[in-house]
């Protein structure tokens, strides 16, 4: 799961790092672009056009680790390597990880967030209800069948269309589930994260307790200590012994690429010529891109980004232990709210939001002055139960305190809302848009979606979203 966004990531840092500096540096990052493996995955008339950039200036990038047993060539992986990377010679071609990166216009902080790989949704295609990282498996099988119908024999033809299909049902459902066009895709496999974490000489990890899982071929001990190569993906792959399972998994995940990040930004990876050839190497051999992506020109918009600036989060979720199948109970997946998701994701990212409905009733636009992601998302959605139309939902300026603002017309459904949200403070204002209440949300706001949970569950479960992980450090996880 976390092999895939390596992969991103190291190109962004990597691209970051040499533009511009040295004759050296530019040949060896056109040798980078002129050597990544390109798949048409956003095409259709879907991505934005060139030299032009997303609607609201932002580049959405989703980030892919593929559990497959091969190179992205798709060349079977000799055995004597799968010893070396602790994997079964038999897995399922699915996406263990689905991570969206927001790179903002301006440079702010680049937010990102991960999806559960068993959140169990609704699929594209017509290809029914199942858990997400079935996407690029059942897209697959799919295009393969169907271009084996229509009497397509060259079997080179068939998987190179069938991985294109798989990869397409992939960005698919998670566009549909979070309502974040992608911009661009990068897909690693088990090999090439591998590759990766030795180029840059490994990185540093923390760890609350000694933990060990045959299964991965993890053994680590408490606290800090640096990781590499197979050693590093059983960091990232373990889920056994672990508190949390697949949870605390996506946290070693996040916390692993945080780690990496800081660790190529810092200068000693960049500045090292060895490390840095190797590096380039690695995602050479490793990295799959849309073939819409102009790698030299989006270096060039990372420039000056910071190790520090990159947070990763998770989005909530309503039930992890979901029986979808009431004739195999034994079956479980996680369940999730596509629309807390949306909300999650526009308030953490900044996507821009929906068309608002039409114009009757009272309009709310909420604000988070906080540092809680998703807080406004999930109070707009509290408020939209109880008859409100969700307005604007963004970020503000921090505040301690919450209010919450309307004019002189809408003192009643202002008063309405502030008892809503836990007793708030009202204030009347000539500011505020006719039709609309404005609600600032504080550091200390406790009222209703002040925590990350799904509610509503039947068996009564939800996910707090844990603190993010950053990429300046710090990050102790089980």
């Amino acid at each position: 799961m976390v092999w895939r966004i390596g992969g991103k990531v190291v190109v962004v840092l990597v691209a970051s790092s040499v533009f511009g500096a040295t004759a050296y540096g530019y040949s060896t990052l056109t040798s980078l672009e002129t050597g990544l493996i390109r798949s048409d995955v956003i095409g259709g008339g879907h991505e934005t056009p060139p030299g032009e950039q997303p609607a609201d200036g932002a580049v959405d990038i989703l980030l892919v680790g593929r559990d497959a047993r091969e190179d992205n060539q798709g060349r079977p992986l000799a055995p004597e390597v799968l010893r070396e990377l602790r994997a079964g010679a038999n897995g399922d071609d699915l996406t263990d990880t689905l991570i969206v990166l927001r790179i903002p216009n301006g440079q702010q902080q680049v937010k990102a967030f991960s999806i559960p790989r068993d959140s169990y949704v609704d699929l594209p295609d017509k290809l029914g209800k199942n858990k997400i990282n079935a996407a690029f498996t059942l897209g697959k099988l799919a295009a393969a069948g169907k271009l084996r119908k229509e009497g397509v024999t060259d079997k080179a033809r068939i998987g190179t269309e069938s991985v294109t299909a798989a990869r397409r049902a992939t960005r698919q459902v998670v566009e549909d589930l979070s309502g974040v066009t992608i911009d661009h895709y990068a897909e690693v496999n088990l090999l090439s994260f591998y590759e990766i974490s030795k180029a840059v000489g490994g990185v540093e990890v923390c760890l609350n307790r000694a933990t060990k899982d045959k299964d991965s071929g993890a053994d680590f001990p408490a606290g800090k200590q640096i990781i590499a190569g197979a050693d590093a993906l059983a960091f990232v792959r373990q889920r056994h012994d672990l508190p949390d399972s697949d949870f605390d998994r996506v946290r070693r995940q996040q916390t692993f690429l945080a780690s990496l990040a800081k660790t190529i930004l810092s200068g000693g990876t960049l500045a090292n010529p060895a490390k840095l050839s190797d590096l380039i190497s690695a995602v050479k051999k490793s990295v799959v891109l849309d073939d819409g992506w102009n790698i030299l020109d989006f270096i060039q918009q990372m420039k000056g980004l910071s190790g520090g600036a990159i947070e990763f989060a998770t989005v909530p979720v309503v039930n992890k232990d979901y029986r979808y199948d009431p004739q195999n109970p034994r079956y479980t997946a996680v369940k999730v709210d596509p629309a807390q998701i949306k909300s999650f994701a526009r308030d953490l990212i900044g996507a821009p939001a929906p068309p608002l409905p039409p114009a009757q009733g009272s309009t709310v636009d909420v604000y988070n002055t906080s540092t809680k992601a998703g807080l406004a998302g999930r109070v707009a959605a509290e408020l939209t139960k109880n008859g409100f139309i969700e307005g604007t939902v963004d970020q503000q300026a921090s505040r301690k305190t919450s209010l919450v603002r309307f004019g002189a017309a809408m003192a009643t459904k202002g008063a309405e809302v502030a008892k809503l949200l836990g007793g708030l403070t009202t204030q009347v204002s000539a500011d505020v848009p006719a039709g609309h209440i404005e609600v600032l949300l504080g550091q200390v706001y406790s009222g209703p979606g002040a925590n990350a949970t799904g509610g509503g569950s039947p068996s009564g479960q939800g996910l707090a979203v844990a603190d993010p992980i950053t990429a300046g450090g710090g990050n102790c996880i089980n």
